[in-house]
């Protein structure tokens, strides 16, 4: 058996994006065991649910656990989460909504559950194992399919009474814009997320300002991934370039008003876009919100990628279930 006879051991799990990641830890939160899934969209809450169940029982089985073992859970979901009684509200990209997740994983592996949103863990989990451990106020940005946020303050995921909060990709950024998915106008997301960028890329191709890009993928947006436009951009495509500049200008103006309200001594930049990219996005954050603060707060906050990849989430969730538990 892993570990020593009096450790304790947690799990976390990651359900955002594409992939379902579970993950156990001992009390160092050093990684024993680990399973991998692809979510699935169309699947239902169910079948989801039972699929994450599988997934512990395959992390533990390589961690040479058993359940009884396991001190707590903590579970990263995207999308708005109820909290106090840890239901998923809406997860858009599973297509779960008020969905008693806390309860179903109680009743399952007879432990403490806590559900937070996936990028308060990712944020959480940045704070305290990655690049900005020790800070004192963290923001994290995390541009993907939208744009995620999150704030650890002091040490305390920044939340509502009942809900997550940081809808970051939601803040306005240009008056009566683009239609965004959540039914309102001008969010960043209709003009900074990666889904932004490709249907930019995807119009620049067709109009020959591309041609690297469009040699790779084509015009169809679920081609123009985000290693595709780091391509595009090493070959040469100014276009592209130009249109990620603008993205992380948007970006920056956002993180510029954050700083404004809590002054971040760290912003964390994260997903595959800035992993993709990593000096075009971090640089262009920086530089926007710089020059859309007051001049006290320019020299206040650094700009930096992230460290802990996949493992941001699994392990922010996994940490801060421990600290609930642990605070009662």
């Amino acid at each position: 058996m892993s570990g020593s006879p009096t450790d304790t051991y947690w799990a976390g799990f990651d359900l955002g994006g594409t992939k379902m990641l579970a993950t156990v830890f001992n009390s160092k939160f050093e990684q024993l065991g680990r399973k991998r899934k692809r979510t699935k969209g169309n699947e239902g809450a169910e079948s989801g649910v039972r699929r994450m169940i599988e997934s512990l029982d395959q992390a533990l089985e390589e961690a040479q656990l058993d359940r009884a073992k396991l001190a707590g859970i903590g579970v990263g979901c995207p999308g708005p989460v109820d909290l106090e009684d840890g239901v998923i509200v809406n997860a858009v990209n599973l297509g779960w909504r008020d969905l008693p997740l806390r309860k179903l994983l109680q009743d399952e592996f007879r432990c403490p559950v806590v559900v937070v949103n996936d990028v308060d863990a990712g944020v959480y989990g940045e704070s305290r194992f990655g690049a900005a451990k020790d800070a004192r106020c963290v923001l994290g940005v995390f541009p993907g399919t939208g744009i995620g946020g999150g704030c650890v303050y002091e040490g305390r995921i920044i939340r509502g009474k009942r809900l997550s909060c940081m809808e970051f990709g939601h803040l306005q950024v240009t008056h009566n814009g683009r239609l965004c998915g959540c039914g309102l106008h001008g969010c960043l997301e209709t003009e900074a997320s990666r889904l932004a960028i490709s249907a930019a890329a995807a119009k620049a191709a067709f109009r020959g300002q591309a041609p690297h890009l469009l040699k790779l993928a084509g015009t169809n947006l679920t081609d123009i991934r985000s290693g595709v436009l780091a391509e595009a951009i090493a070959h040469g495509d100014e276009a592209i370039e130009q249109i990620v500049r603008r993205a992380a200008g948007f970006i920056g103006v956002a993180v510029a008003n954050f700083v404004h309200l809590l002054a971040p001594d760290m912003v964390v930049l994260g997903g595959g876009l800035v992993e993709a990219l990593p000096k075009l996005l971090v640089d262009g954050v920086a530089e926007a919100a710089r020059q859309h603060v007051m001049a006290g707060f320019v020299s206040s906050f650094k700009v930096v990628p992230a460290k802990l990849g996949d493992d941001a989430s699994v392990l922010g969730s996994a940490a801060w279930a421990a600290r609930i538990c642990a605070a009662g």
